[in-house]
This record gives C-alpha cells, sequence and structure tokens, in this order.
C-alpha cells in the first residue's frame, strides 16, 4: 500500500500538521504501507513539481491531507493543490481505488471548530472521486507546539491512541473508526488552563512588540459619532 502525506502547513521548521501526519504514515510503515510525504508549499511553483505532486497522488492508494485551520477552511495552498489534483483526475482513465483522509488541527480549544474543513474534505472526496476514509479533528493544537508526538508526554495521550487506531483502520482497508474520532477532538490540557496560558502568552507577545497598551482598541468597530 502506497500512502502519500500532504502538509498543507507552511509553518517551518515544523508545525503540528507535520507532526500528526508523520505519526500516522510511521505507524502505516510499521504495518507494511510504503509512505511519501510532500509540503505542499514547495509543490505548487513550478510546473515541475505540480507535475511531481500529480505524479505521488496518482501512485498512492491512500492519501492524507494534513493541515491547520484556516477561517473555518483549509489553507488556501491545500484548495489550490485539491483543485490541481481533482483537474487532473478528471482526465485520467483507469484510476485504482483510492482513499482520502484527512487530519486538521486548530488553535481554538474546542475541536468541533475543525467540522466544517472536514465536511470540505469530504465534499472534495466524492466530487474527485476518492473513497472517503474519514477526518480527525484536533483542537488546542498549540499546546503541542509542533514537537513531535512522542515527546509531548501524557498530554497527547489521546491523541496516540487515536491515531494508532486510524492507522490500524487504514492498513486494513476500512475507514477512520468513530472511536479514533472521539479520542482525537479530547481537550489536550482542561480548557481553562489552555485560556489562561495563551493570554499569558498573548500578552508576553504583545509587551516584546511594545503594544501591550492597545490589546483592547476595537478600531473596526462600527457604532454611532460622538
Amino acid at each position: 500500500m502506497n500512502v502519500l502525506l500532504l502538509i498543507g502547513s507552511a509553518k517551518q521548521p515544523h508545525g503540528n500538521s507535520e507532526s500528526l501526519g508523520t505519526y500516522l504514515i510511521e505507524r502505516l510503515r510499521e504495518r507494511g504501507a510504503e509512505p511519501e510525504t510532500m509540503f505542499l508549499h514547495r509543490s505548487l511553483h513550478t510546473d515541475e513539481t505540480r507535475a511531481a505532486l500529480l505524479a505521488a497522488s496518482e501512485r498512492a492508494d491512500v492519501l492524507v491531507l494534513a493541515f491547520p485551520l484556516y477561517v473555518d477552511s483549509l489553507p488556501y495552498l491545500v484548495i489550490q493543490s485539491l483543485e490541481l489534483i481533482a483537474a487532473h483526475r478528471r482526465t485520467s482513465v483507469g484510476r485504482k481505488r483510492q482513499r482520502l483522509v484527512c487530519v486538521v488541527n486548530c488553535g481554538f480549544p474546542e475541536a468541533h471548530h475543525n467540522d466544517t474543513a472536514i465536511a470540505i474534505c469530504r465534499r472534495f472526496a466524492h466530487e474527485a472521486d476518492f473513497e472517503w476514509a474519514g477526518g480527525l479533528g484536533l483542537g488546542g493544537g498549540e499546546a503541542l507546539n509542533g514537537q513531535p508526538l512522542q515527546r509531548s508526554g501524557g498530554m497527547a495521550r489521546n491523541v496516540v491512541k487515536s491515531l494508532d487506531l486510524a492507522a490500524s483502520a487504514l492498513a486494513d482497508g476500512k475507514a477512520v473508526q468513530q472511536e479514533a474520532i472521539v479520542l482525537m477532538a479530547k481537550p489536550l490540557v482542561p480548557v481553562w488552563m489552555y485560556m489562561l496560558l495563551g493570554s499569558f502568552g498573548w500578552k508576553r507577545l504583545a509587551k516584546k512588540y511594545g503594544v501591550q497598551h492597545r490589546l483592547y482598541e476595537r478600531p473596526y468597530e462600527v457604532g454611532e459619532e460622538k
């Protein structure tokens, strides 16, 4: 089984999308799969890189799309890549059975913010004639800070369990099971702690750039003129 990981984050050197996607395909490698990884922000610049992306997508039995949530949707480079793949598939013949699964992470503590993006991926699979293999959504991803899951300790235990289950299902030719979806959606840390640490980090960053006294400005507020 050939597995292609498409990383839809331009964050360098490492990001959560890479961490989550890499862990999943490594578990698939242990089950006999042949994985390949491509960073989408490097795959759209030239005719050669676009051709390489399309060739890799044709070879894959399973496509794993890992990306961060952007305003309830997919990053533009992911959308552009999917449009390119869909257009190519409309002109190709004799396609083999291929499955698509996505792993989405967001900075909001609640994982349900990823639901719309997962629904978009599911619709893409239908329109582009992929077999939909399911979507996993993670909330509060900033807590992972892009590090490998093995270094995240107990905080990532449900994420690890979820991806282990997903790898097992995909290796058996099945879709990601509901248990894996539920485990991925569980908070990494209590919401109150995430909000407290996030607020602290935001204020520290504002102080670094000398705008700590401007955090509550509302320049685009619509109201009556005085």
